[in-house]
């Protein structure tokens, strides 16, 4: 496959083509640059989480936001889907929601010219590209699985009847972790269907200044689309061509193998503070999203960095701490980071331990 005519956008290789390889890279690079600057017209600072959004989004995987309300999450996801000409919609969680308000439901419908009557089904919110699932701890467990089908399989099925959601498809949630009262914490089960755990952080002097600027004074500026979905899909499939060597992707294997109690892999530092660690979608998470970092850097090839980089939105979400590390404040972050300074970055003989003290 190969670049559109005439269109920015990424090229997808042709296999030996060092020419095409090149092409790629510097397009895909261009193309995410371009959405940084276009969402960058609207939202003022979250450097950071703009670009863990872009790396999910890319990686065909979904967030979930956390932060206190008035950061800019509503707008970032709004301002995305805007820049990618996708269809966007909103389900505000509450506790009254129900499974069929969010994936829809069947209905009655009388022929005025036959009398006839026939089922017919009418689309839920979910059916959508850019998908907010705004407060989602705020929704029951059991309207909360609901997304459950449609993260995993790109499908929701109602009455029996499977029904396919267009590519891409992406859902950002997010929530509130200040305010408790009245919220059912999402199971571990479904934490784990999303790529990237991002934390919003408070904004900035300067930044609030630019924010009051902005939202007090000319009205809200309009975002151009930089990609179409045809471009999104393709940026995707390149996504997963990315070689990623053998030793790196053991890394990265470990990595999460350390997070399991009784594992060899785990160092000792970190023993009593993990009570249940990352699943195989979290190994599966750390290549994915360490490929879109390398050729958003540029290289078609990842390293360990790219990893690194990655490690902490993945995992922070996947992991459970025990009583212990809660009593003593420790934070999935601060795991998250023992365990990349502990692990090494190649094997020790016979797959021995990551770091352990004989």
């Amino acid at each position: 496959m190969a670049a559109r005519d005439g269109r920015e956008g990424p090229v997808v290789l042709r296999l030996g083509d060092v020419e095409a390889v090149e092409r790629a890279c510097s397009a895909f690079a261009r193309s995410v640059q371009s959405l940084r600057d276009e969402i960058g017209r609207r939202i003022v600072g979250q450097g950071e989480v703009v670009d863990l959004t872009l790396t999910a989004l890319l990686a065909d995987g979904h967030v979930l936001l956390e932060g206190p309300p008035g950061l800019g999450k509503t707008l970032l996801v709004r301002t995305l889907a805007g820049t990618l000409g996708l269809s966007f919609a909103r389900i505000q969680f509450t506790p009254d929601v129900m499974p069929a308000d969010i994936t829809g439901t069947q209905i009655v419908s009388d022929d005025p010219g036959t009398g006839r009557r026939e089922i017919l089904f009418r689309p839920g919110p979910i059916f959508t590209q850019v998908l907010l699932a705004d407060e989602i701890n705020r929704a029951t467990p059991r309207s909360q699985s609901a997304l459950l089908e449609a993260m995993q399989e790109r499908s929701v099925t109602v009455a029996g009847t499977t029904h396919r959601l267009r590519r891409p498809f992406l859902v950002l949630a997010t929530q509130n972790p200040i305010e408790q009262e009245g919220t059912y914490p999402l199971p571990e089960a479904q934490l784990d269907r999303f790529l990237l755990k991002i934390l919003v952080p408070m904004t900035t002097r300067h930044e609030l200044h630019a924010i009051v600027r902005r939202t007090t004074g000319d009205p809200e500026p309009e975002v151009r689309q930089v990609l179409d979905e045809r471009s999104i899909v393709e940026a995707q499939m390149l996504v997963r061509e990315v070689p990623i060597a053998d030793h790196v992707r053991d890394f990265a294997i470990r990595l999460v193998m350390a997070t399991h109690p009784g594992s060899p892999d785990m160092p000792r530092e970190v023993e009593h503070w993990i009570r249940v660690g990352a699943s195989p979608r979290a190994a599966q998470a750390l290549v994915l999203g360490a490929r879109v970092r390398a050729l958003v850097d540029g290289r078609y090839a990842v390293a360990f960095r790219d990893l690194e980089s990655i490690a902490a939105p993945v995992l922070r979400h996947r992991i459970v701490r025990t009583f212990e590390a809660e009593a003593e404040g420790i934070t999935t972050d601060e795991i998250i980071r023992t365990l990349l300074a502990r692990v090494p970055r190649a094997p020790g003989p016979a797959g021995g331990g990551a770091g352990r003290k004989q």
